[in-house]
């Protein structure tokens, strides 16, 4: 069953229709469902699909020549092309009578296996765009030779192409509708432990509960995600202990980069250019209090959630778990998930505050969203604020996220809205997140200050069926 990736392919879609030359490059991180929507998108069209492999030009070539004429039912005379040219110059003159989608995935490897190859397409592309029906795809994982050598200003395919589609990872909302089983708040741990990247999304089963799950994957020295972390950054780094390294200090409470160089015994500069690489990657996000661009106080948190929980909890945890004692290294896990899911909170909450604001449902037109943290002159002590977005110099939102079993008391909003009383705006609202709900005295205060939203994650959850 194929889910999610609806505004994805109405895009390919509308450039299928066109019936003019196309050409469209997707790219985005390995597992996260690239080939999937290709593969749907093309199925019932007159298309040729060929996936590169890491080998020689000659083994690449083999295999497009396979590709092109198992396509083609009038059986072109060659059994094999004897160049790339030939192969291409074949499927563009073909495309002169009629539709046809050329779908290139794993462009990297080819690329890398012809040093020629961009360079032919780019001439086949100027020589036949004007009167061809071709609709080509490139497709590829590694997001830096992507990024470099397609897209960007220098590459010899720069201003040729027509579409360009980075995949990500579903988020909250789209994760859901994964599952049919799970309770909601089930489905807050699993997006917490395993993100929106479909392929971990597989690896996950609604007909057993969360402990089953993380048990059968993460603690299961045979699953799939038990040494995927490590797997995915040797295919796409050449040093993958410093970057394991820098990620588990994060993952583990090092946020700022002088923590981290600590941590890991590297100095600063060398940090920031592996940062740097994380962060192209999508493994790991750089951070400022909101409004503040070129703040000193950056820091540095894991982005991908699986990466995020993998690093926290695996390798501390990972000579039980080769010893078969899953129940035990669990029972060390479990104390700790409620805290584990307080970002995680507040990212969902994050997402449910955008849906608001596309569905012209938000009290305050924002621009953005982000964290704040800084010194309260009052106490001199150090504070932030979980959320918070601007709409303009006058008016913002605020949001404070809470993932405990118990209800929110008065206490809490009143510390809150001193907290967004730090700022200076005339307008302000501010949206109080709880996972089980709120006292009855917590709700009276709510009404009587008049512009605070109280959100419950059942509210959360039921606005994404």
């Amino acid at each position: 069953m194929f889910i999610g990736r609806e505004r994805e392919l109405s895009s390919l879609e509308k450039l299928y229709r066109s019936d003019k030359f196309e050409f469209a490059v997707v790219y985005g991180r390995r597992r996260v469902g690239k080939t999937a929507l290709l593969s749907h998108f093309i199925k019932d069209k007159n298309s040729i699909y060929f996936m590169g492999i890491e080998s020689n030009a000659k083994q690449n070539l083999e295999n497009f020549s396979r590709s092109i004429l198992e396509s083609d039912s009038r059986n072109p005379a060659e059994s094999v092309f004897l160049t790339f040219q030939s192969a291409l110059e074949y499927v563009f003159r073909r495309s002169e009578q009629e539709r046809i989608i050329l779908v290139i995935d794993e462009y990297p490897y080819v690329a890398r296996s012809s040093k020629s190859f961009s360079s032919v397409l780019q001439l086949l592309i100027d020589q036949y765009k004007d009167r061809s029906k071709l609709m080509l795809i490139l497709c590829g994982s590694s997001m830096s030779y992507m990024e470099d050598h397609v897209l960007a200003y220098k590459a010899p395919l720069y201003g040729r192409r027509t579409a360009q589609f980075k995949i990500l990872p579903f988020n909250f909302f789209e994760t859901c509708h994964y599952f049919r089983n799970f309770s909601p708040s089930d489905c807050a741990l699993i997006y917490g432990i395993s993100g929106g990247t479909p392929q971990y999304l597989l690896q996950m089963d609604d007909s057993m509960s969360v402990d089953e799950n993380i048990k059968n994957t993460f603690l299961n020295s045979s699953s799939a995600l038990f040494e995927e972390p490590e797997n995915l950054l040797k295919q796409e780094v050449r040093e993958p202990s410093l970057y394991n390294a820098i990620i588990s200090a994060i993952a583990t409470g090092a946020s700022k980069l002088s923590e981290i160089s600590t941590k890991v015994g590297e100095n600063s500069s060398t940090c920031t250019a592996y940062l740097k690489n994380l962060i192209s990657l999508g493994l790991v996000r750089r951070e400022t209090p909101y409004g503040e661009k070129n703040s000193k106080k950056t820091i540095y948190t894991v982005e991908d959630n699986m990466f995020r929980f993998w690093y926290r909890f695996i390798p501390d945890n990972a000579s039980l778990i080769v010893r078969g004692a899953s129940d035990l290294a669990y029972q060390r896990i479990r104390p700790q998930l409620s805290d584990y899911m307080g970002k995680i909170f507040e990212d969902i909450c994050t997402q449910y505050l955008w849906q608001l604001l596309l569905n012209g449902k938000s009290p305050v037109f924002f621009k953005e969203l982000g964290r704040w943290w800084g010194t309260d002159p009052a106490t001199h002590a150090q504070t932030e604020i979980d959320i918070m977005g601007e709409q303009d110099k006058n008016t913002a939102l605020f949001c404070e996220c809470k993932w405990t079993n118990d209800l929110v008391d008065s206490g809490v909003l009143e510390l809150f809205v001193h907290r967004s009383q730090l700022f200076h705006y005339n307008s302000t609202h501010l949206f109080l997140f709880s996972k089980n709900g709120f006292t009855s005295g917590c709700t009276e205060m709510a009404e009587k200050l008049g512009n605070v939203t109280l959100v419950s994650y059942s509210d959360i959850y039921d606005n994404c069926l």
